[in-house]
């Protein structure tokens, strides 16, 4: 079974940016799929509210990136990113925390999984934004 979450590239068409979300609150996971999902370029690859669940579709949808909330319902997103990192042949461009435990620690534990941005909830959100905004007309590169 090949388990790479790595979009296939494409050299003639303009490529769409894939984002993945895993977020618990019903509130902000629609909040953030509402206003990513408007950006041109970008299209939602699938949702996932709890760590397993996130686990079997990211192995199943392919995403150019992950936003993932730390708190879960069910599990977290560190152990996430802990899981994704052990298995062969599984890649995701870009990484991002969006959530409302933004510590120090946090921050460095998620570095090292490859999480290239990390977003408090409560002050980032324009930033996110901003960010998606900035992948999205870079998706070929991405």
């Amino acid at each position: 079974m090949n388990q790479s979450l790595a979009p296939a590239p494409s050299s003639s068409a303009p490529r769409t940016l894939r984002i993945f979300l895993v977020e618990d609150s019903p509130a902000v996971r629609d909040l953030l799929i509402q206003n990513l999902t408007n950006i041109p370029g970008v299209e939602l690859a699938g949702v996932a509210e709890d760590e397993n669940d996130a686990l079997e579709k990211l192995l199943r949808h392919a995403c150019d990136v992950l936003i993932l909330d730390i708190r879960l319902k069910q599990g977290n997103g560190m152990s996430l990113l802990r899981t994704l990192a052990k298995l062969p042949d599984t890649e995701i461009s870009v990484k991002i925390i969006f959530t409302n435990n933004a510590s120090d620690t946090y921050r460095r534990a998620s570095a090292q999984y490859g999480v290239g941005f990390f977003f408090d909830k409560s002050t980032d959100f324009l930033q996110l934004r901003s960010l998606m905004q900035e992948l999205a007309v870079a998706a070929p590169m991405v």
